[in-house]
């Protein structure tokens, strides 16, 4: 297991894209899985950098782990910022137009539907998000 702690700040976005990345390819995941699992950093980071502190500063930690058997990616991201468990926020209503649909929420319908595996818990005053991507 590899982990980086970055400040929760959305300028931290692309040191944290580039260990991921790095570790990534000595995994020799695929491109295709690759951009899935960038997609969901994206959002996953920004939600956190943006809402979890309310104005007030504090970090990240992201966790990334390889299982094989069947080869997977995991990440963990960890904060000590407000509790906020995506898997309960009710998921946004797709088959609306785009103007008739509340704001928020596409971030994590996309998260549920590229990881093959999402779990959350809050432990020890901390967020723990759980990823795993098979490939």
């Amino acid at each position: 297991m590899k982990e980086l702690t970055v400040d929760a700040k959305p300028v931290s976005l692309r040191e944290i894209k580039d260990f991921i990345s790095a570790m990534l390819e000595m995994a020799d995941c695929p491109q295709a899985t690759r951009n899935q699992i960038y997609i969901v950093v994206d959002e996953v980071f920004a939600n956190i950098a943006n809402y979890a502190f309310e104005n007030e500063e504090g970090s990240v930690t992201v966790r990334f782990e390889i299982e094989s058997e069947p080869q997977a990616v995991v990440l963990t991201f960890l904060d000590d910022g407000v509790p906020f468990d995506p898997l309960e926020a009710e998921e946004p209503d797709i088959s609306l137009k785009a103007k008739e649909r509340k704001i928020g929420g596409l971030g994590i319908l996309m998260m549920r539907r590229l990881m093959d595996e999402v779990s959350y818990e809050y432990s020890d005053g901390k967020n723990v998000l759980t990823l795993r991507k098979t490939f």
